[in-house]
């Protein structure tokens, strides 16, 4: 059998991550097809099917599945130790890549990168906005961006922006016509928008009022899977949304929506930086890291 190279283990490894020819094609800077003809010439060079390949999906073999596991790691060693090096350079350099929760996102991610692109022309952001959590090593992300509350233990996590607190809120012209409520029970007889997690759960509503905890789950006419997309229903008069404060702040102070149970809505820890513990952090990473700690 002809030498397996580093190149050809780099192509597996692209489609075993992305679970897509197109996108693994993307991060390599070539074809499909060309990298489809790889693969197939590792397989075959091994004697293993390692991808089963479908016109609607890519998926790994039981035999692909150890290859990844085993040889993913070692070429995360190696970016490391590739990394390690940008520190005799002075200046950091190379792509930082977050998954964020929308929300979180828009309301306290973005400003915070434009300001460090500013201060690092050396490093490029991609912001991957997705409300399902994800296997963050496994999908290629440096770090993630979620409420402390989701995130998993093993994780270092340090506070990105201030706490979050909910809101509950509707326009003026639904009020008209619906009673607003003076409990959170009363909402499971009102038109509500749900929320819908990337896990496929349904959101119940959190409340809290002197130390009293309630989670109800409200009559949902629309269901979406994005905040921003609740404010807009909410906004077209299609019921009442359960969004962050600081989402709707404006919309309130301008009378387009109005705040209701307002004693009832809990502060949250916040959101999150976080990323797993690493002997070696790539450098763009540290830096973005340090730059979240002195903004904090």
């Amino acid at each position: 059998m002809r030498k397996i190279s580093s190149a050809d283990l780099a192509s597996f490894l692209a489609i075993a991550r992305h679970r897509s020819f197109r996108r693994a094609a993307d991060e390599l800077g070539c074809t499909p097809s060309a990298l489809s003809h790889a693969l197939r010439a590792l397989e075959e060079r091994l004697d293993l099917r390692l991808v089963n390949r479908t016109t609607r999906s890519v998926g790994l073999t039981e035999a692909g599945e150890q290859l990844y596991a085993r040889v993913s790691p070692a070429f995360r060693d190696i970016d490391d130790a590739l990394e390690d090096l940008n520190s005799f350079r002075g200046t950091p350099t190379g792509q930082l890549r977050i998954n964020a929760a929308p929300a979180s996102a828009r309301l306290v991610l973005l400003p915070l990168v434009a300001r460090f692109l500013a201060a690092h022309p050396g490093v490029s952001v991609e912001v991957v906005a997705d409300n399902a959590l994800v296997d963050m090593v496994s999908d290629g992300f440096d770090a993630g961006v979620r409420l402390g509350e989701t995130i998993a233990q093993d994780m270092i996590a340090i506070p990105l922006g201030p706490r979050q607190r909910s809101a509950i809120v509707a326009t003026p012209t639904f009020f008209e016509a619906h009673a607003r409520p003076s409990a959170p029970e009363q909402l499971k007889g009102l038109p509500c928008i749900g929320l819908r997690f990337g896990s496929g759960r349904l959101y119940a509503w959190e409340f809290e009022r002197g130390g009293v905890n309630l989670a109800v789950e409200v009559s949902a006419r629309l269901i979406l899977d994005d905040q921003d997309l609740m404010v807009e229903a909410a906004l077209n008069g299609t019921g009442i949304a359960y969004t962050f404060e600081d989402q709707v702040r404006d919309l309130v102070a301008q009378g387009r929506l109005v705040r209701v149970l307002e004693d009832w809505c809990p502060y949250y820890q916040g959101f999150y930086l976080y990323y797993p513990s690493r002997r070696q952090m790539p450098s763009a990473l540290r830096a973005f890291v340090d730059f979240v700690r002195t903004a904090g």
